[in-house]
C-alpha cells in the first residue's frame, strides 16, 4: 500500500478491505501494507461492523490509519467473503467478452453473439462463499457444473442517472467473483436465474481493492484454473461493454444502491464452450482457483 500524510497517521491510496471472523465474530477492516495482518475498523476511527455499513460510512472516502494502529495477524483470523450478504441480488452481465459469446453460441443457439446491447440478469445470493470454503455442487439436480471467473464491481454510493464520465466517483472497489453455473438448469429453462442462483453459487473474495487504485476502466489479467490446469486466461480490457458504460446504462432510471455488486462477465474457456464430447464439467473434489491481478486469489473446493 502506498501512503501519504504525517508521521503519525497514514492515508491509504490503495486499500484492500476485508471481512473476517475473529473469535467467532464477524468484523471488517483493511489489510496492512505487508498484507500480513488486518487493521480493524475501530483502529480507523470507524463504527462499521459489516462491509455494507463500512461502504455507507466511508461514502466515497478512504480511511486514515494511525501509525500505532492495532493489527490482527491473518493467521489468527478467517477471511470471509468481503460482502457475505449483499442487500440485493447480484447484477450480472452475460456474454460480455466476445470470445466467450462466440463459444456460448456454438454450444447453444439460444445465445446470440450478434446482439447490439448488453445482456443483464440477476443472481440470487443468500450467502457468498469465502475463499478456501467449499462450493456445494448440488449434484442431485446439477449434472453440468461450470465455473466463470469475473471481475466484480462494488458501488460506493447511491447512483442514478450517472454519466460514464462520472462513473469512477461511484465505484467503491473491485473483487473476484466465480459465477458458478448449473448448465443443465440454465439451458432447460432458457434463462439464467435458476441455474446460477443455487445456494453457494457465488464465491467472492478474498478482498475488495479500492477503486482509487484502479480507476473506472482497469486492465487486469484474469485467470481460472481447475486442478492446476489453466482454463480461462484473458484481460478485462477485452470486455465488450466497459464498466463506465455499464454504470451509465444501469443507473438510467434504476438506482444502484451503495453496496450493489455487479459481475461484469467471464472470458472464454468455460466447460460449456468445450467440444461436447470432451466437456470437463466440475466434479466433487475439484479445486477451482480464480485470479485477477492485484485482487488476489479466490480458491474453492467442490463439495
Amino acid at each position: 500500500m502506498s501512503a501519504r500524510s504525517s508521521q503519525s497517521c497514514w492515508r491509504y491510496s490503495k486499500v484492500k478491505f476485508v471481512t473476517y471472523i475473529n473469535e467467532g465474530e464477524s468484523a471488517v477492516g483493511v489489510l496492512n501494507a505487508a498484507e500480513t495482518a488486518v487493521i480493524p475498523t475501530s483502529e480507523l476511527g470507524l463504527k462499521a461492523q459489516s462491509m455494507n455499513e463500512l461502504i455507507a460510512e466511508l461514502n466515497g472516502s478512504l480511511p486514515t490509519v494511525q501509525g500505532d494502529a492495532k493489527e490482527l495477524p491473518l493467521s489468527a483470523v478467517k477471511l470471509d467473503a468481503p460482502i457475505p450478504e449483499p442487500k440485493q441480488d447480484v447484477i450480472c452481465l452475460g456474454l460480455n467478452y466476445r470470445d466467450h459469446a462466440e463459444e456460448a453460441t456454438r454450444a447453444d443457439a439460444v445465445f446470440d453473439v450478434q446482439r447490439g446491447d448488453a445482456v443483464y440478469f440477476s443472481k440470487r445470493l443468500n450467502k457468498a462463499v469465502a475463499t478456501n470454503d467449499t462450493i456445494d455442487g448440488h449434484f442431485d439436480i446439477c449434472d453440468s457444473l461450470d465455473y466463470e471467473v469475473e471481475l466484480g464491481v462494488i458501488i460506493g454510493k447511491d447512483a442514478k442517472n450517472i454519466k460514464a464520465a462520472d462513473a469512477a466517483e461511484y465505484i467503491f472497489g473491485y473483487t473476484i467473483i466465480n459465477d458458478v453455473s448449473a448448465r443443465n438448469l440454465q439451458t432447460r429453462h432458457k434463462q439464467w436465474y435458476f441455474g446460477k442462483s443455487l445456494d453457494g453459487f457465488t464465491p467472492m473474495g478474498p478482498c475488495i481493492l479500492s477503486a482509487e487504485e484502479l480507476g473506472a476502466m482497469p486492465e487486469l489479467d484474469i485467470r481460472c484454473y481447475v486442478n492446476g490446469e489453466l482454463r480461462q486466461n484473458s484481460n478485462t480490457r477485452m470486455m465488450i461493454f466497459d464498466i463506465p458504460y455499464i454504470i451509465e446504462e444501469l443507473s438510467a432510471g434504476m438506482t444502484l444502491k451503495a453496496g450493489t455488486v455487479i459481475a461484469t462477465g467471464t472470458p472464454s474457456g468455460v466447460a460449456l464452450g468445450m467440444n461436447p464430447t470432451v466437456r470437463q464439467y466440475l466434479k466433487s473434489g475439484d479445486i477451482v482457483r480464480c485470479e485477477i491481478d492485484g485482487l488476489g486469489i479466490l480458491e474453492n473446493t467442490i463439495g
